[in-house]
């Protein structure tokens, strides 16, 4: 930890100790440019304390106990209910209880500098923090300062909910205890995963949908399967309802939600999964010309539009809200503010140059651990064909692969290639069943790489494993 009293330069100053701060942090002290780290919570971020890791952990139990029912030998012996304690105490571990010691020592090990508090931009280059014992210190960086401090949850402007002290994705991941009712309102990844875990660990639990479906960023048919088997699960998936109202009394009391139409709906938590914002309303945008609250708008290296020294990784530019693209991203735009602190003429920008992030746009994967699993990279069909794409959607059911059935009995499942038809390459990969997720990173590598179909021909997948799916689609395709 670094204290002192007047203003101190280095290379570069990074505002925000999530994954993608991490990451610029880590490429920036490779290439010798001396940095610092401003956080105001725990070194890590939201990923490694109340989303991605977290969230896995409570999942892992549920997932694997749901994979062990449908193997025979073993079904009857898994029938009882999860440890719930626990699996609690597991998800701890993976938190080391919220505290940060072990990434504060990383840094120290590779010599950046910390600096706890609330940082603000403080115009061109500078940074001014604010400690949390009220010290004041003024960063200015030579080379670049990095914007990289996310989003948080959205809370809907909806009569008496905040007052009613609903669940975040933060409580939903960090909560002690199962509430015996659990009432999710959304249909996004943090909706259908906490839905599915909450309901594993003894919550009954309800799903209040909007839309017309869940996962609706995925193709049609994941959020069919996932609601499928969340309703098998003993949850219940309600689509196209509206909450217009929330009451909760006193501090430990039932919470109530009213529906449009006036049908009320009660629980003993509530978790309001309805998206993200950019946390970029006191970092001192304006002081750059920048609008508080606001997405911070960047370039394919992730500098900020209208600055040479200012960069946005990670969540907080709207390219992509997933941990492993802000930490791409902070690849990226490490290795340029890295060439261009040397003086290399000029930086590699070719579509799929070192110093572009293309994935954000052709390539991005994401994965889903609900059960089943939901896993896509690239476009989905109708993404593609708004693009302008000439595709073929290419078709098979994932169960009549004989590693899946293999893999459980009654494998249900479904995966999806997006053809482009004048290059014959892929656009995009879904795949949705058990296990599914260990599956996407060969598709990940066919659409970066745009590996001719006909080249994909010969990648041969090893029987009997699920990866045959990869044959059966090729050959669905080549009729």
């Amino acid at each position: 930890m670094v204290t002192v009293s007047e203003a101190v330069e280095y290379d570069v100053v990074v505002l925000g100790g999530g994954p993608a701060g991490e990451n610029i942090v880590d490429r920036t002290r490779a290439a010798g440019l001396t940095t610092a780290l401003v956080e105001a919570e725990l070194v890590g971020g939201e990923c490694s304390y109340w989303a991605c890791i977290p969230s896995k952990a409570l999942l892992r139990p549920a997932l694997a106990r749901a994979d062990a029912r449908r193997v025979p030998g073993l079904a009857g012996s898994v029938q009882g209910p999860l440890d719930t304690a626990a699996v609690l105490a597991h998800r701890d571990y993976w938190t080391s209880s919220w505290k940060d010691d072990g990434q504060v020592d990383w840094l120290d090990s590779i010599g950046a500098h910390l600096y706890r508090g609330h940082g603000r931009l403080y115009g061109v280059r500078k940074v001014a923090v604010t400690s949390p014992e009220g010290e004041h210190h003024v960063l200015s960086a030579r080379h670049a300062v990095v914007v990289a401090t996310g989003t948080r949850a959205v809370i809907p402007d909806v009569p008496g909910l905040a007052g009613a002290r609903p669940w975040t994705s933060r409580e939903a991941t960090s909560a002690q205890h199962a509430p015996g009712r659990l009432l999710v309102v959304g249909g996004s990844v943090v909706a259908a995963e906490m839905a599915t875990a909450w309901q594993a660990l003894g919550s009954q639990v309800t799903m209040l949908v909007r839309g017309s479906g869940l996962l609706p960023r995925m193709e049609p048919f994941a959020g069919e399967l996932v609601a499928e088997a969340l309703r098998e699960a003993g949850a219940v998936v309600r689509t196209d309802v509206s909450v217009e109202a929330v009451v909760r009394d006193g501090s430990t009391g039932p919470v109530q939600v009213v529906l449009e139409g006036g049908e009320i709906l009660e629980g003993d938590e509530l978790l309001m999964a309805t998206g993200r914002s950019p946390h970029t309303e006191d970092i001192g945008l304006e002081t750059v010309g920048l609008t508080p609250g606001d997405w911070i708008p960047v370039d394919d290296s992730c500098r900020v539009e209208g600055h040479d020294w200012l960069y946005a990784v990670g969540d907080v530019n709207h390219r992509a809200l997933l941990t492993h693209q802000g930490k791409y991203q902070a690849r990226i735009a490490g290795g340029v503010i890295a060439a261009r602190a040397a003086g290399v003429p000029e930086l590699d920008t070719g579509r799929w140059g070192a110093h572009v992030a293309s994935a954000d746009t052709q390539a991005m994967p994401q994965a889903v651990f609900t059960d089943p699993e939901a896993a896509a990279v690239g476009l989905t069909l109708a993404e593609a064909e708004r693009a302008g794409h000439r595709v073929r959607a290419v078709d098979y059911d994932l169960g009549k692969v004989s590693g899946a059935g293999l893999y459980a009995d009654g494998y249900r499942g479904r995966a999806r290639l997006v053809v482009d038809l004048d290059r014959e390459v892929l656009l995009g990969a879904t795949f949705v069943g058990p296990g599914a997720a260990e599956l996407l990173h060969a598709a990940t590598v066919a659409v970066a790489g745009e590996v001719p179909i006909a080249r994909l021909w010969h990648a041969v997948p090893a029987f009997p494993t699920v990866s045959e799916i990869w044959l059966r689609l090729l050959e669905t395709y080549r009729g």
